[in-house]
């Protein structure tokens, strides 16, 4: 279906004001949002209807409303539970904006990535040398980086170079740890502990003490205790006995929030409430790795 440049405005503008208001959209506030006269949005408002693009709902409340074929003739897919996927220009959120899609368009240069988003949202104030975020998405939790080299005001879309991108697998933690995970006892002198971190090219393990994990304990604590002259300290004397712990369904990108809260470099997993192992920032970082 072709649409002028001026009924798609209007009926972007109707989706994204629909989104937020989640109610019959007047034709003043379309205008107002797309900064046209209210009574050219009324005249276009009416070849919209007869096209079955939007609806019309009558009473002091009415106003329009979208239709599914809308959806069709922007190229956009509907979705009944949307999830917001925000959008920031120059580290700002650009309010009431999502992005629908995000595409390349290229791969195979060896030098540039660029990229292309549908946006459902005002994208007018975005100019050439903006930056741009996108993210993060709801599964993957995508977030692409970029700076803006075009504007396709057509498709409501902004094309830019990509600058960056990370992506976190949805998978929960539990698939991240060892079956066997190394233990430390903590009776076990820090010379004892050095060793076992040594033989097994770790940087710290979970405490052991009659069957239950009672602390996690690092080279770092070991060193501490050696830089203070306590070279004949056992583990239970230097171990972290809070620990923070996250449970095995956690998707893996919450880790990272838990890393950051409490400042530290290692969670003990447990599954049904039982310690099973240890997630580590490094192990987050193998898994982001590119080889």
């Amino acid at each position: 279906m072709e649409l002028t440049p001026i009924q798609k405005d209007i009926l972007i503008a109707l989706i994204n004001l629909q989104r937020q208001k989640n109610r019959a959209i007047k034709g003043e506030e379309i205008a107002y949002l797309i900064s046209r006269n209210p009574g050219t949005v009324r005249n276009q408002m009416q070849s919209l209807k007869v096209l079955g693009l939007v609806e019309g709902v009558p009473g002091p409340k009415g106003g329009y409303k979208i239709t599914s074929l809308a959806y069709e003739a922007l190229n956009v897919t509907s979705v009944d539970n949307e999830a917001v996927v925000p959008i920031y220009r120059n580290e700002e959120t650009v309010k009431g904006a999502t992005a629908a899609e995000i595409s390349f368009t290229t791969v195979r240069h060896p030098e540039l990535c660029n990229g292309m988003i549908k946006v459902l949202g005002n994208i007018r104030e975005f100019v050439e040398g903006d930056i741009v975020q996108i993210g993060p998405t709801p599964v993957n939790r995508l977030v692409v980086r970029g700076e803006i080299v075009g504007r396709d005001d057509t498709k409501n879309a902004l094309l830019f170079t990509i600058t960056e991108m990370v992506s976190l697998p949805k998978k929960p933690v539990k698939y991240y740890i060892k079956e066997n995970p190394v233990l430390v006892s903590s009776n076990a002198t820090i010379q004892d502990a050095s060793r076992i971190f040594v033989k097994n090219n770790i940087h710290g393990a979970p405490v052991e003490e009659k069957g239950n994990v009672v602390g996690v304990v690092t080279f770092t604590d070991i060193g501490n205790a050696l830089a203070s002259g306590k070279i004949s300290l056992k583990v239970k004397e230097i171990m972290t006995k809070d620990l923070i712990t996250i449970d095995g369904e956690t998707p893996l990108y919450q880790s990272v929030k838990m890393f950051n809260e409490h400042n530290v470099g290692r969670l003990i997993v447990t599954i049904d409430g039982v310690p099973k192992g240890i997630l580590s920032k490094a192990d987050v970082l193998h898994e982001l790795a590119v080889y």
